[in-house]
């Protein structure tokens, strides 16, 4: 096997798919436009699911990039050697193009010739079928005409090898797994790949997008097939250079070696030591990426800025825990931005932004701890005077939840004053909100992505209408932040430092109303950034040079580089109607507003 850095594998695979006549597109941002069923980016395919659905892409119908992603369902078990909130995913698709026949062959070319993995390591999965829906032998069948044998290919239900739809309805299909033997012994006769023994690392998955579910339950075969792949570059990286961990290749350790010269100390010094700075390095890592994004947020008690806030400052505990003093984080994300400023340019545009936020949150989070410490020396005194000497486990997550304790600095405050912990009880809310932040997780792709109905598409349309308006009225520094469109309602975000006015909220009523009352027609144009931007197309992006956008103009009125979908003329979209305007977080304004019949 080659053993190869994230930098070449990440240019090998998108030289090797362009070899084959895809064209490599941007990644998206690690902020969803448009979704209300996810926080962040979780893969590749995300930010192309309306593509996947039918929308045709301004790039052609075979894609390739490499996108940044964040997966945040499993924060608390970042600190071993494995787990990460932050991964770069390979990725390449065919839009109705190609199919099993050209997309297999090439996954075991790219392997075996180009990763120059040896074949005899290599195993497969298959979906065995189920529901109506046959075998997929035609995989199993390329997979052994390319010279892995039968009893190296595995046939797995539907929790194993199928993905989607992405809704309650739409394109779905079987997939099938690579896995390469890492030489470890079986753990039973039953070992297999996606045996969690570590026998088996699954290096990729093909998606093969055959099936469109219907609102009946019914599976039906399609016309238009399409292909979705994703391979994570840490995890590629860590078995191709024989690492145990993603936490020994050149993508963390000198991020790891920073942490260690500020502690004192040195990676693989100390197991309980070595927690802590993962810890560190991973959130401070992922914080870097959200914050140097090019839709970045600030940390905030709601949605994703709660999730950074979460990250930032369980960092901040750590790097306490390891004796680091003072504010520390941004010198951590320095090297992150080092390391990831060429493939992620955002991040050297966001610098100071990024160090600036961190800074601030560390600070403020200081003097959370100490208004900690009060809450746990005001809820010991009230126990002790109802001679309770148990802090239970409810009032034991709180201090977790809202003030960063983590449960050993609460067991360890408790002792000092002869009190117990109810650690039973601590492990069960602990669980509950795992749980739910699983649950939101899991529930990305539910629905929202692919809703392409009449009042989400209207309201689509809409939040060009009011960013427009918004630059009208307030000035041209008003960005769009994010948004969340559901079909009841959309919220947008945009750069704003002060309070709307009673009166600017009406003007921008206002104008929006006029454009949708002079039924404007919505054009749509594919075309270069650099022609968006010479046309006076709102657009706030990294495009690489070449690639080609979808711009949407509404009248006279909103130019705007956009995905889609809209309406094809306004006057049918409803009346406008700002319910709320409020804060989001420092410097971004957040607007609640519907169309009303």
């Amino acid at each position: 096997m080659k053993s190869l850095t994230a930098n070449e594998l990440r240019k090998l695979f998108i030289d090797f798919f362009v070899s084959k006549g895809h064209v490599q597109i941007s990644g998206a941002s690690v902020i969803p436009e448009n979704d209300p069923t996810v926080l962040f980016t979780t893969a590749g395919m995300h930010p192309l699911v309306p593509y996947l659905l039918g929308q045709e892409h301004p790039a052609g119908n075979r894609l390739t990039d490499y996108q940044k992603c964040i997966r945040t369902g499993d924060i608390d078990s970042v600190g071993d050697p494995h787990h990460l909130t932050c991964f770069e995913m390979l990725g390449n698709w065919s839009l109705g193009d190609y199919f099993k026949k050209e997309m297999i062959p090439w996954s075991y070319e790219f392997l075996t010739k180009v990763l120059e993995i040896p074949a005899e390591k290599l195993s497969v999965t298959v979906f065995e079928g189920e529901e109506g829906i046959p075998r997929d032998t035609e995989s199993a069948e390329l997979w052994h005409s390319m010279g892995i044998p039968y009893e190296r290919i595995y046939f797995m239900p539907r929790e194993d090898n199928w993905w989607g739809p992405a809704g309650e309805t739409g394109p779905c299909g079987p997939d099938t797994e690579m896995f390469i033997d890492t030489g470890r012994p079986a753990c039973g006769p039953d070992c297999k790949p996606g045996c969690s023994c570590g026998k088996y690392f699954e290096v990729w998955n093909d998606v093969l997008m055959g099936y469109r579910k219907t609102k009946e339950g019914q599976y039906v075969e399609m016309d238009r097939k399409c292909i979705d792949t994703g391979m994570g570059i840490e995890r590629t990286i860590a078995i191709l250079q024989g690492k145990k961990s993603v936490y020994d290749t050149e993508v963390m350790q000198p991020i790891l070696k920073v942490i260690g010269e500020l502690a004192g100390t040195n990676y693989h010094d100390d197991e309980e030591k070595d927690v802590s700075m993962r810890i560190i390095a991973d959130h401070i890592r992922t914080s870097t990426f959200i914050l140097g994004d090019q839709r970045g947020v600030s940390p905030s008690n709601v949605g994703q800025g709660y999730i950074l806030r979460r990250l930032i400052r369980r960092a901040v505990r750590h790097g306490k825990k390891l004796g680091i003093q003072g504010s520390f984080l941004a010198k951590v994300a320095q090297v992150v931005i080092q390391l990831y400023g060429e493939p992620y340019p955002e991040l050297r545009d966001n610098e100071q932004k990024v160090y600036d936020e961190l800074t601030a949150e560390e600070e403020k989070f200081s003097l959370t701890l100490e208004k900690g410490e009060k809450q746990f020396e005001k809820m010991t005194f009230f126990l002790e005077k109802q001679g309770v000497r148990e802090i239970s486990g409810g009032s034991a997550f709180k201090l977790y939840d809202t003030y960063g304790f983590p449960i050993e600095l609460t067991k360890e405050l408790a002792e000092e004053k002869g009190f117990t912990v109810d650690e039973k009880g601590f492990e069960e809310a602990f669980a509950k909100h795992q749980e739910l932040s699983r649950t939101a997780e899991a529930g990305q792709f539910k629905s929202g992505l692919g809703d392409h109905s009449e009042q989400t598409t209207a309201l689509h349309t809409a939040t060009h209408l009011l960013h427009a308006a918004l630059r009208k009225v307030l000035g041209t520094h008003v960005q769009q932040k994010g948004s969340n469109i559901t079909p009841e309602r959309l919220r947008f975000d945009f750069s704003h430092a002060e309070k709307m006015t009673p009166e600017q909220i009406r003007e921008v009523e206002d104008l929006v109303n006029k454009a949708i009352s002079d039924d404007l027609k919505v054009t749509c144009e594919t075309m270069s950034p650099a022609e968006a931007v010479e046309k006076g197309a709102v657009a706030f992006f990294s495009s690489k040079y070449g690639e080609q956008v979808t711009v949407y103009t509404v009248g006279d009125f909103s130019k705007e580089v956009c995905a889609g979908p809209h309406v094809e003329h306004t006057g049918d979209m409803g009346h406008f109607h700002i319910l709320k305007e409020e804060s989001s977080s420092a410097g971004v304004r957040r607007i609640k507003a519907v169309l009303e019949k």
